[in-house]
């Protein structure tokens, strides 16, 4: 048994998301979106040079001494995968562990209205799944992939870093590529992917421009393919998204993602007012024709607006999905402020000490 084990026991007995191993300080859970150090002495630079690399094989180990940095996933028999990133700093090697659920999760257990099966019934397109850091995604695709297994026969090619969650084979056919293990690259799985006859293909992330690039063109030959990337909103990926690729190529990518972008979905993880949960806050585009209209003219700044008017299709912004939860009372005031596109309608709400005001 690795020394970490019980640490991680007693991580997933709290339901922490992360785990923090520094040397210098003790060891630091994740709870509820806050980091909250345990009261253990602090750690030592050989503890932690003792204890990281001890979860690493031979070959990890290697890469980590190459690169001085590693991503990895660690399981534990009976208690669940943990996707660890370890890395040499100035005061020794530290790693931060987070905890991935033993089952995958529904989409309707995580919160997403009917919109995101629609979605998901297409045959062919791009969705994008946005969000900052830390803030689900990767639970949402293994989600959207376990929908699809289990409702079509369809072979689903998933490319990440590192493999997350285990989809067993359903309706579908779903084979799992890890970067470094079982493909070079994003791009070099993402090529091949195209000759091994896929249905879908899950892209972890949208790391760089050739990647982005073979997406849209997989898209748009006849395939559904679900990605994630890291921006704050939907209008935001958009331009994310076109200014990735040079000026002179921006208009005929304008085109081809008007015509093969079927939504993004952006999230974003809130601490709960009981402080037992995160709320799941959603931002919805959905690629209609008249969506399509203003990403081929360039006016995504007029986007915001479409969203407003469309949510007879699903659209919804995020600063209406923070509202809801806190009519509902499942966020304060703070929180929707503090995650607002345009805080100031919530500021109102807002006493001066941060509780929200009372009915």
């Amino acid at each position: 048994m690795a020394i970490l084990d019980k640490i991680f026991a007693r991580a997933a007995e709290m339901n922490a998301s992360d785990i923090h191993i520094v040397s210098g300080e003790p060891i630091v859970f994740r709870l509820l979106g806050r980091l909250r150090k345990l009261k253990i002495p602090a750690l030592t630079g050989q503890q932690c040079r003792e204890m990281i690399p001890e979860l690493l094989n031979p070959q990890q180990k290697a890469i980590l001494e190459k690169h001085l940095q590693i991503d990895f996933v660690y399981e534990i028999e009976g208690l669940g995968r943990f996707r660890g990133s370890a890395m040499e700093h100035q005061r020794g090697i530290s790693a931060v562990f987070r905890l991935i659920p033993p089952r995958i999760p529904t989409l309707e257990e995580l919160g997403m209205p009917p919109t995101i099966q629609r979605i998901l019934d297409e045959h062919q397109g791009l969705i994008l799944v946005t969000g900052p850091t830390g803030h689900g995604k990767s639970t949402t695709l293994a989600a959207m992939v376990d929908y699809i297994n289990t409702n079509r026969p369809h072979h689903i090619i998933t490319i990440e870093d590192p493999i997350e969650f285990i989809h067993p084979f359903k309706k579908g056919v779903v084979n799992q590529r890890q970067l470094g293990g079982n493909t070079r690259s994003y791009a070099n799985a993402l090529r091949g992917a195209l000759r091994q006859d896929p249905d879908v293909i899950v892209i972890g992330e949208l790391r760089d421009l050739e990647t982005i690039s073979l997406a849209i063109t997989a898209a748009e030959t006849g395939h559904l393919v679900i990605c994630t990337l890291a921006t704050s909103s939907a209008p935001k990926t958009i331009d994310r998204v076109i200014d990735s690729f040079p000026s002179k190529e921006q208009n005929q990518v304008r085109t081809m993602l008007s015509e093969s972008l079927k939504a993004v979905v952006t999230q974003r993880l809130i601490p709960g007012a009981g402080g037992a949960r995160m709320e799941l806050a959603l931002e919805i585009l959905i690629g209609t024709l008249a969506m399509g209209n203003l990403i081929r003219d360039a006016k995504t700044f007029q986007i915001p607006s479409i969203m407003q008017t469309g949510k007879g299709v699903g659209m919804r912004l995020m600063d209406d999905s923070l509202m809801a939860l806190f009519m509902d009372k499942r966020i304060s005031a703070a929180e929707a402020a503090a995650n607002a596109t345009k805080p100031a309608k919530f500021r109102t709400l807002v006493e001066p000490d941060g509780r929200a005001p009372k009915n």
